[in-house]
């Protein structure tokens, strides 16, 4: 599917299928009024045939008839809707996002903040800072272990001997248990810079500046 980049609306290929059913079903509608003209025509005058029985069917008919217009109208919605989706999505070029994902953007001589959300309720819960090939760099401990809001633990950007570490992307990784020491699912999240965007089948993918991806229907936060 081609979208108009300007924002106009328009859609390629966009409702075909619904043209299609339409066309189908207009041919068909046809043919039985055709089919139900000639039966009326030649039918025998002493046993006449059933007129509620068709009326019926004309009925049944012109509900389909509709349904098929409601539908084509339906997509043709979507199809703007996702047009205007895509457009949000280009205006977050640049901007700050917070969204899920696994990568932490550090930069130079800065701190970065990192979160993350639980399933469900937790006793213990970490966090790992951990390099591109799997070396832990900094933990975190005793964090809140409340469900379902979003919780930040903010990285200075030290390693454990309390040394700098260069710019770049890192990886961050939570560790959650509740009282019985079942696991509890967790969702990090990290804020990072929209460079761009892609959009295939519906949906905006975003490119962000810590190397990952992300739907833009997923983000948290704008700043």
């Amino acid at each position: 599917m081609a979208i108009d980049p300007f924002g106009t609306g328009n859609v390629t290929g966009a409702g075909t299928t619904a043209s299609s059913s339409m066309s189908q079903l207009s041919e068909d509608y046809e043919s039985f009024i055709t089919l139900l003209t000639a039966q009326i025509q030649n039918q025998n005058p002493l046993e006449p045939m059933d007129s509620t029985t068709f009326i019926s069917q004309l009925a049944q008919l012109s509900q389909v008839e509709q349904s098929v217009a409601v539908n084509d109208n339906l997509e043709g919605i979507s199809s703007q809707l996702s047009s205007m989706s895509a457009i949000a999505g280009l205006n977050l070029i640049g901007r700050s996002v917070v969204a899920p994902t696994e990568q932490l953007a550090l930069e130079a001589g800065g701190a970065a903040v990192a979160s993350y959300r639980l399933a469900g309720e937790a006793s213990n819960v970490s966090m790992s800072i951990v390099s591109a090939d799997g070396t832990l760099l900094r933990s975190y401990d005793g964090l809140s272990g409340s469900a379902g809001e979003l919780h930040n633990v903010t990285w200075d950007g030290m390693d454990y001997e309390g040394l700098p570490l260069p710019e770049g992307s890192y990886y961050m990784v939570v560790s959650a248990s509740d009282a019985a020491g079942n696991s509890v699912p967790a969702q990090t999240y990290a804020a990072s810079r929209v460079t761009g965007m892609t959009y295939e089948n519906g949906l905006a993918t975003l490119q962000m500046a810590n190397g990952g991806t992300t739907l833009a229907g997923l983000i948290e936060e704008i700043r």
